[in-house]
């Protein structure tokens, strides 16, 4: 297909895990989306999710035809069968045998880990004091993560980045949230989606993605987060920039902040906040500053 214009309904990034998942199918394999975000625990999502029969949850997608995929599994599959050459299963048989399966059991399992330690990539605690049932999955992910890398000598489960470890993302953020418990070899395939491009700029977006949701708070101690420090970027005033246009949207500069003394243009709040975040994950930005002779 040609330039297809798919829709995705999201949740806010920070917390919404589905949505982290179903985003990363179209992010991490280079396929166009339009992504359209309600806020959670309002009637955003129910009053968007009206022009989306028959779904109730995000992420939900509509493919360019008008067809409505709610369910991330066939969001998955579906994206597979319509761009192949995108990657989203391994090439292989057994491979990609594997990817399914691992992907099934995080789509219908772990359950004791979600609800004790659901997402917030806003935070990460120094100890979360989790119990035995969380102790379980964790150990269960230990035996299906170790069965697959061993396999496929990682970094990700099965080869090449896949549709399964787009569904165990959310998964390496809870870890490194809670500061959960596990093995070398399990932390480093928590630390390889930390560093993912794409993971980085969802978190980027999440942090600046409306309120935080107080169904989240923890009163547990804090840590800094652990993946690539951000650069030392913050948001100014005024309208003076080194670059006339936005580096996403190709707009006029609105908004703009500094990063080692000079000044960087966006065309809106959102697009300047997502890079202060982690002015590093951005490829456009990184793309427009090394344009302009600037070390990044």
């Amino acid at each position: 297909m040609n330039n297809p214009t798919y829709d995705l309904v999201i949740g806010d990034r920070a917390y919404s895990s589905w949505s982290l998942r179903g985003w990363l199918f179209f992010d991490a394999f280079g396929i166009p989306v339009n992504t359209i975000r309600a806020q959670l625990y309002t009637d955003q999502l129910a009053t968007i999710l009206r022009d989306f029969p028959p779904a109730r949850t995000a992420p939900t997608l509509r493919t360019p035809e008008g067809f409505i995929v709610p369910e991330t599994i066939a969001i998955a599959e579906e994206l597979a069968t319509r761009h192949p050459e995108a990657g989203l299963w391994p090439a292989g048989a057994q491979m990609r045998g594997m990817a399914r399966v691992l992907a099934a059991e995080m789509h219908a399992g772990f359950g004791a880990l979600r609800s004790y330690c659901p997402m917030n990539l806003r935070v990460s605690y120094q100890d979360c004091s989790p119990p035995p049932a969380v102790l379980d999955d964790l150990a269960r992910l230990e035996v299906i993560w170790g069965w697959a890398l061993d396999q496929s000598g990682g970094p990700w489960l099965c080869g090449d980045y896949s549709a399964a470890d787009a569904f165990f993302a959310p998964v390496a953020g809870r870890i490194a949230g809670y500061n959960l418990p596990v093995s070398a070899q399990a932390l480093a395939y928590v630390q390889a989606h930390l560093n993912h491009p794409s993971f980085r700029r969802w978190r980027a977006m999440g942090l600046v993605d409306g309120p935080d949701q107080a169904f989240y708070r923890r009163d547990w101690p804090t840590r800094p987060w652990p993946s690539p420090a951000p650069l030392p970027a913050r948001a100014v005033e005024g309208t003076d920039a080194l670059n006339a246009a936005c580096p996403y949207s190709g707009d006029p500069v609105t908004h703009v902040l500094d990063l080692h003394g000079n000044r960087w243009g966006f065309c809106n709040a959102f697009c300047r906040d997502k890079t202060v975040a982690d002015a590093g994950a951005w490829p456009a930005f990184v793309a427009m500053v090394t344009q302009h002779g600037v070390a990044v």
